[in-house]
């Protein structure tokens, strides 16, 4: 749950006293996360969620769906260069990309920046949210003009079921689980047995976010989803980053029936050849570094033998209530 909240504080300015804004956000039942904003720069909702843009004092403007963050403006490049980049390097020959939801298009933004892409589909549920995202967040506005994406307001499972398209790369840009709210579908041995696989090309890689991936909260999801990706598919690679603004680490997943065995001087030498511009975080080392989990994490996923159903779903914390 997450709420911007008003307490009065001492300041320097002329004025004496004023009052500071506050957004708060519970991470498990005895630990909540807050941070000052200098102001809230819009709030709405849609028929499917709350929807708020905040400008933060530590980490600039902060998009908030459903009282959950999203991303960051200084530290969301973690996220979406991890997500995006070491699958589309494991390919070979990357030419077209599924994004289910990324309405933010910092995903789309990621993807573009391969000179082998010609086609990124993007398929969000909630139009105003890519509204939103295209209105505000402007750091992404030249993904959107990008002939290449195509954005496409639906379900992303019912896009591709009803597509016969098939796809080199599949990226899983979702909310997070969350008990109550219907994205807990899309992370489940069916839909990625019956959905996903069958619309990736031969070669084809699936990545997804898994959630938070710390010591202590890596078994909520994360350690449920890879071993449920486990079962569909041959390959599964897991790793994870520190991500200041989420106040832990987090996880990725990506799965494939081929191999996914790039060295560190392999992945630099694919970044070169091309993606456009230079990465802030991800490099070879990088990657080989956030695939090397902790022994504790490790020894969760190789032991964990839960597989994520939506008879037996596992959630994040919170609701996601934004007031």
């Amino acid at each position: 749950m997450g709420e911007v909240a008003l307490s009065n504080g001492q300041s320097h300015s002329l004025n004496g006293y004023r009052k500071s804004c506050w957004y708060e956000e519970e991470i498990e039942d005895n630990l909540r996360w807050c941070f000052a904003l200098n102001s809230i720069l819009h709030t709405g909702a849609s028929q499917y969620q709350d929807i708020a843009l905040l400008d933060t004092k530590p980490f600039g403007k902060a998009l908030v769906i459903d009282g959950k963050l999203q991303s960051a403006e200084t530290d969301e490049f973690i996220y979406h260069e991890c997500l995006v980049h070491p699958p589309v390097l494991h390919h070979p020959n990357p030419k077209n990309v599924f994004i289910m939801g990324g309405g933010e298009g910092s995903t789309a933004r990621e993807l573009l920046r391969h000179n082998t892409i010609d086609q990124v589909i993007m398929c969000d549920i909630d139009e105003e949210v890519v509204d939103f995202c295209k209105s505000y967040l402007v750091a992404n506005g030249e993904a959107f003009c990008d002939p290449r994406l195509k954005v496409i307001i639906n379900d992303a499972r019912a896009e591709l079921e009803a597509g016969k398209e098939r796809y080199d790369v599949i990226v899983g840009d979702l909310a997070d689980p969350i008990d109550g709210g219907p994205c807990y579908k899309l992370y489940t041995k069916s839909f990625y047995e019956f959905t996903v696989k069958p619309r990736l090309k031969e070669g084809g890689i699936f990545v997804t976010q898994a959630g938070p991936a710390g010591i202590f909260s890596h078994t909520e999801i994360f350690s449920s989803i890879y071993n449920t990706l486990r079962q569909v598919f041959k390959y599964v690679v897991a790793y994870s980053a520190h991500i200041p603004s989420y106040a832990d680490i987090w996880g990725w997943i990506m799965a494939s029936d081929f191999p996914l065995e790039l060295n560190a001087e392999e992945i630099d030498l694919r970044m070169r050849q091309r993606i456009k511009g230079e990465n802030r975080y991800l490099d070879g080392k990088t990657f080989s570094s956030a695939s090397t989990l902790s022994k504790v994490v490790r020894n969760s996923l190789d032991n964990e033998t839960h597989v994520y159903t939506e008879e037996a779903a596992r959630f994040i914390h919170g609701h996601g209530k934004h007031t």
